[in-house]
């Protein structure tokens, strides 16, 4: 006997299987992540929304498993989100600098690795004519990252809560790798004092005109350096 489904029934089952697999994807592969401060500057800035790689550092039981799987170890430079040791219930967003077993040094804001100078590309927005700018002076350490956790920095070095605060970071508090903004905005504050149709309406237009003027077109897509 042949059983037709009814279109109630296909609806239901079409949006129950996209709800289930948004999940899965939110939970296991993708996670959305918006820049709330200035601790990433210049490279990512606030306002930036980003999309975070959540299998890239997934733990892996067998060898067989990491071989075939898309899942790779914690380098430096990597940016990574992560529960803020803390407060887990918050994620931030920093720049691996060191790594396991490792001694990191910071002298006048330039990092030092086992005693020796790293090269850090992704600082030079923050060097205008190849000089480090004065609020991003500083000295830590030396302080060796423990077994099993990883130094966290932000590259607007003087204006970031990071390891060099609250220590190194367990490589279990990490959630993904960001590797791409799909959308920035540079957002602002407008005060509205009236109230009824004719505010509403306000608000509406400025939100449409506002999505155009301070959407950042020339970052959208861009890699996260």
């Amino acid at each position: 006997m042949y059983f037709k489904k009814s279109t109630t029934r296909e609806y239901f089952e079409s949006i129950l299987i996209a709800v289930i697999l948004a999940l899965f994807v939110r939970t296991w592969v993708v996670q959305a992540f918006k820049i709330p401060t200035g601790s990433m500057e210049q490279n990512l800035l606030i306002g930036d929304h980003l999309l975070v790689n959540k299998f890239v550092h997934a733990p892996t039981l067998l060898g067989s498993e990491r071989s075939l799987l898309p899942v790779t170890d914690v380098r430096r430079g990597d940016v990574l989100v992560f529960k803020y040791p803390e407060a887990p219930e918050r994620d931030f967003i920093k720049r691996v600098v060191g790594l396991p077993g490792e001694t990191v040094e910071l002298r006048q804001s330039r990092l030092f690795i086992n005693g020796e100078p790293v090269e850090e590309p992704y600082l030079d927005l923050m060097r205008p004519g190849g000089e480090v700018p004065y609020d991003m002076r500083g000295t830590f350490g030396p302080q060796t990252v423990p077994a099993g956790q990883v130094f966290m920095m932000g590259d607007n070095r003087g204006d970031s809560e990071d390891s060099r605060y609250w220590g190194a970071l367990p490589l279990d508090f990490v959630k993904g790798r960001a590797f791409m903004m799909y959308w920035s905005y540079e957002s602002g504050s407008a005060f509205y004092r009236d109230v009824g149709v004719g505010a509403t309406l306000r608000r509406l237009t400025d939100g449409i005109t506002h999505f155009f003027t301070r959407t950042r077109w020339d970052r959208l897509f861009m890699a996260v350096p």
